[in-house]
């Protein structure tokens, strides 16, 4: 085990980890000996991923929860502490952004998604937040988009709630400071389930500079650079894994 990259004794909580860019999270920490903690909405999905990780030795605890809401963001911290005592690494994954024209989108639905990417994180990176720096630190990775920094027709809602989750990273980083460190990967468009809606030409070219989408194991190396704690001195940073996207 390469001792940058060693998360042995580590807890690791994953929101969104049963699928996508979160599945690919857990597994790349529990390879590197970390216990997990998977939450989504569905929990036969979770057990899935969940005995994935302990048939490599690992002690993981699958959960479901919907992290929009903040008494289910509750329940979630609550059961994550009652079985491991703590977290080490937050990972705020979890996510939605359903296209619609802006006239014509529902309070409800601006609801969800701003709930989803915005508010239930916060949730959980406040009340994790503070319990890691009354205690032994730790390490909360925000899951944003480029879709915060340029311009995003029709998915309005989703572009502006990972705009406010940047702002609460370099917030929530001097909030905290300095036993907790907390960082946002800038994720560009990657070909998770998301992409199953894609046209072809647009699963295989992507007007980036590497001209495609990625692949969902492309956001591995980022996470776990930012959760080492070889990156001891990088706290409210934005790194981009968007294939060079503008």
């Amino acid at each position: 085990m390469d001792p940058l990259f060693d998360f042995t004794g580590k807890v690791v909580l994953v929101t969104g980890g049963s699928r996508g860019l979160g599945y690919q999270m857990v597994k790349a920490f529990a390879a590197r000996g970390a216990d997990v903690i998977i939450a989504s909405r569905k929990l036969d999905n979770c057990e899935k991923v969940a005995d994935e990780c302990r048939a490599l030795g690992r002690k993981a605890l699958a959960l479901a929860a919907h992290v929009g809401r903040w008494a289910e963001c509750d329940a979630l911290i609550e059961a994550a502490y009652a079985d491991f005592g703590r977290v080490d690494v937050l990972i705020n994954n979890a996510g939605m952004s359903p296209p619609c024209a802006s006239h014509e989108l529902s309070e409800s639905l601006f609801d969800s998604v701003l709930n989803l990417n915005f508010k239930g994180p916060f949730r959980l990176a406040s009340q994790i937040g503070h319990r890691m720096a009354q205690g032994d630190g730790g390490c909360i990775i925000n899951i944003s988009s480029t879709g915060a920094l340029m311009a995003l027709p029709g998915v309005v809602p989703y572009g502006a709630a990972k705009a406010a989750l940047n702002a609460m990273t370099v917030s929530l980083s001097r909030e905290y400071a300095p036993k907790v460190r907390v960082n946002t990967i800038s994720a560009g468009p990657f070909l998770t389930d998301i992409a199953d809606a894609w046209d072809p030409k647009r699963r295989e070219k992507q007007p980036v500079a590497l001209g495609r989408p990625g692949n969902p194991e492309e956001i591995v190396t980022a996470a776990l650079m930012l959760a080492s704690p070889a990156s001891s001195y990088t706290t409210g940073a934005l790194l981009r894994v968007d294939g060079g996207q503008q």
